[in-house]
């Protein structure tokens, strides 16, 4: 039997990076704290003040939180949370909230019960809930990862701390550094697929399936049904469900999906056009299932440079590890591969984030179509020249630049957006 290089490292990233959750994954993990904090002080909160990183404000601020009939923004989120949420469900936390309990939250909205600051922080994922009753009160601080506390005082006691620093992931997940394209490109090639299927399964059940729901229903601007009206192709298909999924998902849809690095969105776009051009060549199970591996950990490889949350749009990253994926199962070469990441990212490697929203979709849609031609040219063998622009001399040192351009470079970038969609 082959010897895998890193193969239980490669499991152990999956495992933590394909994760369930319903509703957009920044205003759940203001939910999950929100009912952490009922179940330490056994009663409703009083007074809540909620201190938040900018990008967290920003990815809040316009996304519909589930299964509420459309309620917005942070204090919905956290009052959602606090009184029907279930913290043991992670970033399911609201999947059973009960109607009577939207009727104590719009009650509960009224009171102006909590305050947000914004927080001083160097990490782009951090929030502090303090909570208050008549008797007790708590605290819950979250870093780096949507359910990550790292600290939770009651009645100013540390109940729980977990050692940390201000350094991505600090000592919340697997070492990333091993990462290649080449070392992605062989674990896909000879991961065993009974090992890995049930990892994926979840992934192709429930991403579908809320692009199915996306037809079914009115969201937003109804953008899938107005992509296939002019474009029926297979790539029309492709950016159509994958966009349907995202639009759905950011108007309150109450279906799960399987999230990428923290993203809904971009556990979409790393896998719904991936299975659609599977079944549109009717290629056999193994042959999608590894074209999903390579995919997802070419998406995990780009976020861990450019960070959780960013001014670069991550749906940019999914879109165009899908379309290496399309290189992959249309026979490409490693060098092939290589080139569709590269032409892509020569294209679209400068479109920022403006919070999550429905018109996420569409920005799904425009990296997918960059992937497209990054793949089309890369089957033709061209791809851009090293040191054109920001292309580096090769693909993993390409990666990395745009992780520092992003994590670093746009730093004020993102305080610009956030400034501007605070101004009233």
């Amino acid at each position: 039997m082959t010897k895998i290089e890193y193969e239980q490292e490669f499991f152990q990233i999956l495992e933590e990076e394909l994760v369930p959750a319903a509703g957009c994954t920044e205003p759940i993990s203001l939910a999950f704290a929100g009912a952490k904090a009922r179940e330490l002080l056994g009663d409703i909160p009083e007074k809540i003040t909620i201190e938040c990183s900018g990008n967290l404000i920003k990815n809040i601020r316009c996304v519909t939180v589930p299964n509420t009939n459309n309620l917005v923004g942070i204090d919905a989120s956290i009052l959602t949370g606090v009184v029907g949420g279930d913290p043991t469900r992670g970033l399911e936390v609201l999947s059973g909230l009960k109607q009577e309990e939207l009727i104590q939250v719009n009650q509960l909205l009224t009171k102006k019960m909590i305050t947000t600051k914004l927080l001083d922080t160097p990490l782009n994922l951090h929030y502090v809930m303090s909570c208050e009753t008549k008797d007790h009160s708590c605290e819950i601080e979250v870093k780096n990862l949507h359910t990550n506390i790292t600290k939770i005082l009651l009645d100013g006691k540390v109940i729980h701390h977990k050692e940390t620093n201000n350094n991505e992931y600090f000592g919340v997940e697997t070492d990333r550094s091993f990462l290649t394209v080449e070392r992605i490109l062989n674990f896909s090639n000879l991961v065993s697929i009974d090992k890995i299927r049930p990892l994926l399964e979840p992934q192709i059940e429930y991403n579908m399936d809320i692009a199915e729901e996306g037809f079914k229903r009115h969201f937003s601007v109804s953008i899938g049904p107005t992509i296939l009206k002019h474009d029926s192709s297979i790539y029309g298909q492709m950016k159509a469900y994958a966009a349907s999924a995202s639009e759905a998902r950011m108007s309150g849809c109450s279906l799960p999906v399987i999230t990428n690095s923290g993203s809904g969105n971009q556990g979409i776009t790393s896998s719904v056009p991936v299975i659609l051009y599977a079944k549109h060549k009717y290629l056999k199970e193994e042959k999608m299932l590894r074209a999903l591996v390579l995919s997802n950990l070419l998406t995990i490889y780009q976020k861990g440079f450019i960070g959780r949350l960013s001014a670069f749009c991550g749906a940019i990253s999914a879109a165009i590890s899908s379309g290496a994926a399309l290189t992959y199962i249309e026979g490409g070469t490693l060098d092939q591969i290589k080139m569709t990441i590269i032409n892509a990212l020569a294209n679209v490697s400068g479109v920022v984030c403006d919070g999550a929203k429905p018109s996420c979709a569409a920005k799904i849609v425009t990296g997918l179509e960059a992937a497209f031609l990054g793949h089309f040219l890369a089957m033709d063998d061209h791809s851009y020249n090293p040191f054109s622009g920001i292309i580096q001399k090769d693909v993993d040192e390409t990666i990395s630049a745009i992780g520092k351009m992003a994590n670093q470079g746009m730093k004020e970038t993102d305080h610009v957006i956030l400034n501007i969609m605070m101004e009233k």
